[in-house]
């Protein structure tokens, strides 16, 4: 029987280790993504429960700090919203601790200002003669970023007033 896993170099738990501080390095990660990838590198539950404890220890890995930064850059550079923060950060399993720190992280007249100037471009946007056609398509375009419902219905009455 030919072996086909020849291919597969081995690698040692000092390379997974030293590959794991490039990557942990090169940007914030959280432990899922750190566990995924050493599966991936065919490490054994072990190994990675150690590789891990070695990132945590030396402080290149540390879900506070990746929840922050996730939160910070997804509404700067996303601009998304509270909702769609938590529900991906809830997917990477990051703590309702780390969660509620990530969100301190934005500023609320900062928040304010961001869904206004979303909300009126998308409502420029919106080719819609219809009112109400209009505003569902600008609140579903807000809500699917994540925006809270009760800001978005508030914030197209402004608009329709307008």
């Amino acid at each position: 029987m030919p072996n086909f896993n020849h291919h597969h170099k081995h690698i040692t738990v000092q390379e997974a280790q030293r590959k794991m501080e490039h990557y942990c390095a090169y940007q914030e990660r959280c432990h899922k993504e750190v566990v995924e990838k050493l599966k991936g590198m065919r490490m054994i539950p072990e190994v990675i429960d150690i590789i891990i404890a070695h990132l945590i220890q030396e402080n290149y890995l540390n879900e506070e700090r990746f929840a922050q930064s996730f939160a910070r850059g997804k509404f700067n550079i996303k601009k998304w919203g509270r909702n769609r923060i938590v529900s991906e950060l809830k997917q990477r399993q990051i703590s309702k601790f780390n969660i509620n720190s990530a969100l301190k992280e934005i500023d609320e007249t900062e928040y304010q200002r961001t869904l206004d100037d979303l909300a009126k471009k998308r409502w420029e946007q919106v080719q819609e003669v219809n009112i109400q056609r209009k505003k569902k398509k600008t609140a579903d375009y807000l809500l699917y970023r994540g925006w809270e419902s009760d800001l978005v219905y508030q914030k197209l009455k402004e608009l329709q007033s307008q």
